[in-house]
């Protein structure tokens, strides 16, 4: 016993597994363990995701978060301001665990109407995304969480798509003092290239999330006396106008002239859920009823919502307690008060939402608005 509530042990156990993608065994497994200790039918599936089951009613909600995380090792802590400290604090364990304590307080009159099924996915940090991969096949849900910051007061409805191109350069060397532009002259121009192609999609005027964002995240060069090489690694974050396929067109075109070899990964369209619909609702009553003002986000970066919506066309939404500014850098941190507030929003937003409506009537979508702020 420590004293602590129970969600509290959940968040503080979880950021303190680590847990870096491709290694979250042992997180699914503590995860896993608490669950099943809390009311859930709780299992590691195929590809090592932690999953709790609660619930027997016709409608299913899927929570959708992640346990792994990116490298960086942070001390784990709670200061004396009862903030908590560490990797995956915010991302995204933070939102996984708020799932978790709240399907947990969940009253009867929930459970009966819907299932609520908590998944702890892996890989979402890498491309693979190999856990919601494998829950696309699993589940039919009629209403879905995304596990990602928001801001207790708030819920996020949209990202922008992502393409990351490598690209290789190599020829014969030659004097520097001769004619002629090396290998790194030539990336260096291509690059140039891209640049401008993608300051030109939307234009000066739009909001971030209508442009394109290239940034250079890898880049080298060679030479062993025979052959030049020059290497580089081009992530790009697309808005929903501009589809993976035609970035990567564009990006074959800027180097098609320069003997490159471009390999194209990464793959993921732009998404952007209507505001208002049951489980937008839900939310926004619950925010409203813990003393909020609930306001709608879209998002530069991407997440699993990218991989579910094409296949899952339901009412969704991203929320979970933190600053996203904090991701992946070494302030990472949470408030537990906010946590708890979380917690309470989802409790709360669940239980309405599951005697809202049939599962059925839930699924129907209105039309997106122009407007999604």
């Amino acid at each position: 016993m420590t004293g602590r509530p129970a969600h509290h042990d959940l968040l503080i156990g979880a950021v303190a597994t680590p847990s870096l993608s491709g290694e979250e065994a042992a997180v699914a497994e503590f995860l896993r363990g608490w669950m099943a200790d809390h009311g859930f039918a709780a299992h590691l599936d195929e590809v090592g995701n932690a999953v709790g089951v609660r619930g027997d009613g016709p409608l299913t909600v899927v929570l959708l978060g992640h346990m792994d995380t990116v490298p960086g090792e942070i001390p784990v802590r709670v200061d004396d301001r009862g903030v908590l400290h560490g990797r995956g604090s915010v991302d995204a364990k933070g939102s996984l665990c708020t799932f978790a304590a709240a399907v947990a307080a969940l009253p009867p009159e929930a459970l009966a109407s819907a299932r609520f099924v908590v998944i702890g996915a892996t890989e979402e940090e890498a491309p693979s995304s190999r856990g919601a991969r494998h829950a696309l096949t699993a589940y039919a849900p009629d209403a879905v969480f995304i596990g990602e910051p928001s801001g207790w007061d708030a819920l996020t409805l949209g990202y922008k798509g992502r393409l990351v191109a490598r690209v290789r350069i190599e020829k014969d060397n030659f004097h520097t003092a001769g004619e002629g532009s090396s290998a790194a002259d030539d990336l260096t121009e291509g690059w140039f290239r891209v640049r401008a192609w993608a300051a030109g999609v939307g234009g000066p005027e739009s909001g971030i999330f209508a442009r394109v964002q290239a940034t250079l995240q890898d880049l080298g060069s060679s030479v062993d006396g025979l052959r030049q090489r020059a290497w580089a690694t081009i992530g790009l974050r697309l808005p929903p106008e501009l589809s993976p396929d035609e970035a990567g067109e564009a990006i074959r075109a800027a180097f098609a002239d320069l003997g490159a070899e471009v390999t194209l990964l990464g793959h993921e369209h732009a998404v952007r859920h209507p505001r208002d619909n049951a489980l937008t609702r839900a939310l926004r009553v619950a925010i409203r009823a813990q003393g909020g003002t609930p306001t709608f986000k879209v998002k530069t970066g991407t997440s699993d919502m990218n991989v579910v919506a094409p296949h899952w066309p339901v009412p969704t939404a991203a929320y979970g307690p933190g600053d996203s500014a904090l991701d992946h850098t070494p302030e990472e941190r949470l408030s537990l008060d906010e946590y708890d507030r979380a917690v309470a929003v989802l409790t709360d937003a669940l239980t309405r939402l599951a005697g809202t409506l049939p599962a059925r009537a839930l699924s129907a979508q209105p039309s997106p608005p122009t407007d999604p702020s």
